[in-house]
């Protein structure tokens, strides 16, 4: 048989071009799917996969980025909310040059950096993540007012955690409030409670009511009361279960689900907390992005890690209300000094 090598020069040449044309056109695919930071049903771009760390390239330095803009003003007819875990604003043991010192408060610099960020921001509400008792979040609030940014209006819940609360705080007028009662699963043989409950009020915005469901769920952290990551899922059933109830009542209900989840984006917990596909009752994902592009909001600096643990859900009905443009990751240079976790613009007009 004649063996000619310009027809197999030829073909891989030929192939080459092929592969090329092929990659182009992922490419392409690709940027295409973020032009609203995350519609409702994610992209093949989502589906890619999401790395805990951020490529070398982009990898996050020990200080944050430059700020991402100048101070926003507060529009009569949006809803600024932000979602923020703000990491131990309470009194604990902490320690504080080397040494363990006993129910210390959070730094006085850790929380000046948390208010700055929000000032700068100018949220109409804020949902909170790791406060402390009642008193803890008057602090915050009497901060934040005097630096600018007054907030009347507060709600503050949790569950069986004593410690790390939830709660909110709000320019707008709280209309309504709820306790979820039933916050007790089964798990290897034992009863156990959702350590921080589940928040869940109702604000009068310009864009008619908002019902926000604030949740803190298991840390990622080994217990011997039980598999974290099963206390975690079942948490994100109790969850599932109380959105479901509301949405089954009022399918028309603007539902706004948040706070820091501690888990990935495809695990199990946050499947079962969008619920099901395609139908009324699902939950869409903000794929939120800072200035970098980047998605993370947690550093565990001890193990030099970045992940995506805070997430904003929301429900069919508000989807045609978000400002996609303004919803974002926040990084601004305070951001590494005041918490672990990065806060979440999500703006509704």
């Amino acid at each position: 048989m004649f063996f000619n090598p310009l027809s197999k020069c030829a073909s891989r040449v030929l192939g080459a071009f092929l592969l090329l044309l092929t990659l182009g056109s992922c490419e392409k695919t690709e940027q295409a799917a973020f032009p609203g930071e995350g519609v409702a049903e994610e992209t093949a771009a989502h589906q890619s996969g999401e790395n805990s760390t951020p490529p070398p390239s982009s990898q996050p330095k020990p200080q944050a980025p430059a700020a991402t803009g100048d101070s926003q003003e507060p529009s009569p007819s949006s809803l600024r909310f932000i979602a923020y875990n703000v990491e131990n604003w309470l009194t604990m043991d902490r320690y504080i040059d080397g040494k363990r010192q006993k129910s210390k408060a959070k730094p006085d610099e850790e929380k000046e950096a948390i208010v700055a960020i929000l000032v700068r921001h100018q949220p109409d509400v804020i949902g909170l993540c790791e406060i402390g008792s009642t008193e803890d979040l008057a602090d915050l609030q009497s901060r934040l007012k005097e630096a600018g940014l007054d907030l009347p209006h507060s709600h503050h819940t949790g569950g069986f955690d004593p410690v790390r609360r939830l709660a909110i705080l709000s320019r707008l007028p709280i209309v309504s409030t709820e306790l979820r009662e039933e916050l007790e699963y089964e798990l290897e043989g034992k009863t156990m409670g959702m350590s921080r409950g589940i928040l869940d009020a109702t604000v009068k915005t310009p864009v008619g009511p908002v019902r926000l469901l604030g949740v803190h769920l298991k840390s990622k952290r080994e217990v011997p009361e039980a598999d974290q990551e099963m206390m975690r899922r079942s948490e994100a059933h109790l969850l599932r279960e109380h959105a479901t109830s509301i949405l089954e009542e009022d399918p028309a209900t603007q539902l706004i689900v948040y706070g820091d989840f501690n888990d990935t984006r495809q695990s199990s917990s946050i499947r079962t907390i969008r619920g099901p596909r395609k139908t009324p009752l699902s939950l869409g994902m903000a794929f939120l992005r800072d200035s970098r592009g980047e998605t993370w909001t947690h550093n565990w600096e001890y193990q030099d890690v970045y992940s995506r643990f805070d997430y904003v859900f929301f429900s069919q009905p508000v989807l045609d209300l978000v400002d996609w443009d303004s919803c974002r990751v926040l990084d601004d240079p305070e951001t590494l000094t005041g918490s672990d976790h990065r806060a979440l613009l999500f703006v509704l007009k």
